[in-house]
């Protein structure tokens, strides 16, 4: 006989509004999978093949710390492995997941994640994990320390931005709708600084929802933002304009912010000595590198790069 139909009412409609965290990560549910069944070698296979894809891994040390069971587990391959960061990385995010649960104390997460931190500087992870700590225990000037010490290190860290503008929407909750409120500018200043193609484009529209949350709660809105009308007609539009208008500028080549800014990037790369990243940058920009602001003094783009790719990098 064929499965019965699933059930109808509202239990379908709460069914429907559950989302994994892990998205369409399949190799972070697979890895989870097996981290909840104690072989964490699929995790360690997992986050060595991450890298230093930053936002990639900052989100799959923190799906895999949320597993129940992770912080147990990765003792286990801490003991197999104790020189391995990511070990020591992934311990650190799950007691940050069981403080924030109430089941671990705040001190002892901030201290894997200050250990961790000191095992691989470069690596944003740690200074996530306790952004996140933070964001729910601590303090305005820690949170935005912490934020500092993750974009000092990576400056378009995605998870970092939402955390910070959902911390920056809980101020003055009592204030009721504000258009120039702190997070809108917060927002819109990130998306402006975002290279192309980062989903910081979108930063704007997730401060107004962040803001609309606020506002529900404190009783200015109602909790149903269609039944508000926040979300259509005129409101919207500029919503959307605020959060897309610099956007829609990326997409014409010529565009002078472009150029300086795919300019600026292009000199950093020749500065860390990633040369095939630089050719395609200065591909783009073509005959049109722009020298001020970001170009190297008396040089254009192209010569700075070929005296790179000469062997002259400590000369640029």
């Amino acid at each position: 006989m064929p499965p019965p139909p699933p059930p109808l009412g509202r239990g379908r409609r709460r069914a429907a509004q559950v989302l994994d965290e892990a998205l369409d990560d399949a190799g972070l549910v697979a890895a989870r999978a097996a981290l909840a069944q104690g072989r964490w070698q699929s995790a360690r296979s997992l986050l060595a093949r991450t890298g230093d894809d930053w936002d990639r891994r900052g989100h799959r040390v923190a799906v895999l710390a949320a597993e129940p069971y992770c912080a147990a587990w990765t003792r286990e391959w801490l003991l197999a492995e104790p020189e391995s960061a990511d070990a020591a990385v992934l311990l650190a995010l799950a007691l940050v997941r069981r403080a924030l649960r109430g089941k671990e104390e705040p001190e002892r997460a901030r201290e894997a994640c200050r250990s961790a931190a000191g095992r691989v500087p470069a690596d944003p992870t740690p200074w996530l994990g306790l952004l996140m700590l933070e964001r729910e225990l601590g303090e305005e000037r820690d949170v935005v320390r912490m934020f500092e010490e993750v974009r000092g290190r990576y400056a378009d860290h995605h998870h970092a931005h939402h955390l910070m503008v959902a911390r920056l929407a809980e101020r003055r909750a009592d204030a009721g709708p504000d258009p120039l409120h702190e997070v809108y500018e917060f927002a819109a200043w990130a998306a402006e600084q975002a290279p192309a193609d980062s989903p910081l484009a979108i930063l704007p529209v997730i401060a107004h929802a962040e803001r609309y949350r606020v506002l529900a709660t404190a009783g200015h809105e109602p909790a149903d933002p269609a039944a508000s009308g926040h979300w259509a007609g005129r409101r919207a539009r500029l919503v959307m304009k605020a959060a897309f208008d610099w956007w829609l500028e990326w997409e014409q080549e010529g565009h002078p912010r472009r150029l300086v800014d795919l300019n600026f990037l292009a000199h950093a790369k020749v500065c860390e000595g990633r040369s095939a990243e630089a050719a395609a940058l200065f591909h783009r920009i073509g005959d049109r590198p722009t020298s001020q602001p970001w170009s190297y003094p008396g040089r254009d783009a192209r010569t700075a790069f070929r005296a790179a790719r000469a062997g002259a990098l400590g000369t640029v």
